[in-house]
Formats: C-alpha cells, structure tokens, sequence
C-alpha cells in the first residue's frame, strides 16, 4: 500500500465502456515535493475527498478491491487514513 493524498478528481465524459460509474481521483505519494510531480490516477472505492490522505493499492490487488478483473484500472484508493503516527526515531 502506498500513502497518498487525494489533490483532484477526473471528469471523463468519453472512457473506456468498463470504467463507467467509477469515481477517479488524482492522488499525490505522501513526502514527494510538488516541485516533482507523480500524480497518479485511481479509482476510488471508499468515497474519499480532495485533501483527504488514504491508502492506494496497485496492480491486480487494485482490480481486486474494485471486484472486477475486466476494468483497466491498476491503483484504488482502499481506505482514508483518521490518524498516522510516524517514530520520530525511526530511520
């Protein structure tokens, strides 16, 4: 799992026919600097909101948390985070 932050959502009026009524949002990786951009696309699953930090999955576990192995999707957001405690010591 990948922790991210939800920065944008994607309005696709035109998709592939199995990607209709999913929600897609633009997720950023938690840590990297705006000044170097991975947005990344994925389906979300749990309703989450633009500024929320949640849990992404990837690849054939992301098609699994969407319960369809026929939709070209390969991240989803599987979970919102409420709280996230980090050692401060850790290294």
């Amino acid at each position: 799992m990948i922790i991210c932050r939800v920065i944008g959502h994607v309005w696709a009026t035109k998709k592939e026919e199995s990607l209709e009524g999913l929600k897609l949002m633009v997720v950023r990786e938690e840590g990297r600097p705006a000044s170097e951009p991975n947005n990344l696309v994925a389906a979300d699953v749990v309703g989450a909101g633009i500024g929320e930090q949640v849990l992404v999955v990837s690849g054939s576990t992301a098609r699994k948390a969407l319960g369809r192995d026929d939709v070209p999707a390969d991240m989803a957001i599987v979970g919102i985070i409420d709280s996230l405690t980090i050692d401060p010591d850790a290294k």
